[in-house]
């Protein structure tokens, strides 16, 4: 599940630069008319030794983008291209976000800092370069959303609002602008390998491969580099997609350039959370075939992935990648298992029993209206709460396997406060557009703060923490 935060030194790195300059482009942050911290993620800054800075030191390293010292000297704005809704366009980049530095955490792991909304670059195209407020407030709600539900995501890592009125023509507008970092576990997306295949360079190839599997893995890059690495992005990648349903999420953009090579969520844009076990529920209103719905999250991160393997077919043979490809059902249906059970907070029976679980709780939620923050929250440790208002649905034919099936998984009585509450902690569109309406109306930032709070709360539960 989740990672324990825990304090370390800050160790400043400048890795990116083994890539050399065919990987990215130098470029200046935005300068802003304004610079008022609305979040800073100690929590995490503690991890990578930058949890004492002042409020000060803050917006100077993380509004106006002033070097950290050791780390980049100036930010870099990295090269790819992608799929993006299956159609391949050569023509993208970091175009509102850059990388602006590097570091070890508390576990020795490469640390990269990526903004959102910090100016235009090379590949901005017809964008400004910015992030609205709203969409900075949204990104903090996801990430802490999911790190709570033991999704592998980057974390939001500030927010500070910048004073500008941005048009927008999908939200009302003009609307007020920020400028966000996210910390996360590396800034190479798929899409980096795709412009490398579309542009013939195979040693560009290698030298990205080695990268990977170095800072990544742990690991050299030998004469089966390519096969490797796709391995861990395979494997990486089913346990990604079983974690999205287990937490009832949406990505909503899954496009290849959206999907990291470490596999660690990213880039928040149109998600939601799904009230119920609705397989073709979407996120993005412009998803009008329901590619990135719901139930096919697994199937779209596959797809993407097989892009990377077209990708190494640049130096390797298609043999052994096809391989590796054709393994991914197996290991999503062994992470998918180990995901469901795990938010339920028990250990499996084995894989007979887990299916016929697990498909009987699919089952009982698509025919009723028993939400699935609800369902896990009432059957944790599988014994079910003695009062619930879905209790009449649970009485209900609709749920007899269930409850058939649950007693033979008691675990444990799970002790955390949170447990006792009369309602599960969740996220639906809802509060989100009530938090954001009270900055938008009053600049009241308590909503936000207190589910911040609430949700970081339910992890602790979830952790047994």
């Amino acid at each position: 599940m989740s990672i324990v935060p825990q304090a370390s030194t800050f160790r400043p790195e400048t890795a990116i630069h083994e890539l050399g300059a065919d990987f990215y482009d130098p470029v200046e942050a935005a300068r802003f008319p304004q610079h008022i911290l609305r979040f800073r993620n100690d929590r995490w800054a503690e991890t990578v030794g930058l949890a004492d800075l002042s409020d000060a030191q803050w917006i100077a390293h993380f509004g106006r983008f002033e070097p950290l010292d050791g780390s980049l000297p100036q930010p870099l704005a990295l090269r790819y291209h992608g799929h993006q809704f299956r159609s391949y366009n050569p023509e993208i980049g970091d175009g509102r976000g850059f990388l602006f530095a590097q570091m070890r955490d508390h576990r020795d792991r490469l640390m990269d800092l990526g903004t959102k909304g910090s100016g235009q670059t090379p590949y901005s195209r017809f964008g400004d370069g910015r992030l609205t407020l709203k969409g900075g407030v949204r990104e903090i709600l996801a990430t802490e959303m999911l790190e709570a539900l033991g999704v592998e995501t980057s974390k939001t890592f500030s927010l500070i609002e910048t004073g500008e009125a941005l048009e927008r023509n999908d939200e009302p507008s003009p609307t007020r602008s920020s400028v966000m970092v996210r910390l996360s576990h590396g800034h190479i997306r798929i899409g980096t390998f795709q412009r490398l295949a579309t542009l013939r360079e195979p040693e560009n190839m290698k030298k990205l491969i080695a990268y990977c599997l170095k800072h990544y893995f742990g690991q050299e890059a030998g004469e089966d580099g390519p096969e490797t690495l796709l391995a861990h992005v395979v494997a990486g990648g089913a346990k990604l997609a079983a974690s999205y349903m287990a937490a009832g999420f949406v990505h909503g953009v899954l496009n290849s350039d959206n999907i990291a090579i470490t596999t660690e969520s990213f880039d928040y844009g149109p998600w939601r959370f799904t009230p119920n076990w609705e397989p073709g529920f979407t996120a993005a209103y412009f998803d009008q075939t329901g590619l990135y719905a719901f139930a096919r999250q697994a199937e779209a991160i596959h797809w993407d992935i097989a892009q990377l393997a077209v990708s190494l077919r640049l130096i390797e043979e298609a043999e052994p990648l096809i391989a590796l490809i054709e393994g991914f059902g197996p290991l999503y249906q062994d992470a998918y298992r180990e995901s469901m059970l795990g938010r339920l907070g028990v250990e499996s029976r084995g894989k007979a029993d887990d299916i016929a679980l697990l498909t009987a709780i699919e089952k009982a939620l698509r025919e009723t209206d028993v939400t699935i923050d609800r369902f896990f929250f009432d059957w944790r440790a599988g014994q079910r709460r003695g009062a619930s208002p879905a209790d009449p649905a649970y009485d209900g034919e609709a749920f007899d396997a269930v409850a058939a099936a649950m007693p033979a998984y008691r675990a444990a009585p799970p002790r955390h406060a949170y447990w006792s509450d009369a309602d599960p902690c969740s996220m639906h569109i809802e509060e989100v557009e009530a938090i954001w309406a009270r900055i938008d109306a009053a600049d009241d930032w308590e909503p936000l703060e207190t589910k911040v709070a609430a949700i970081r709360r339910m992890g602790d539960a979830m952790q047994g923490r």
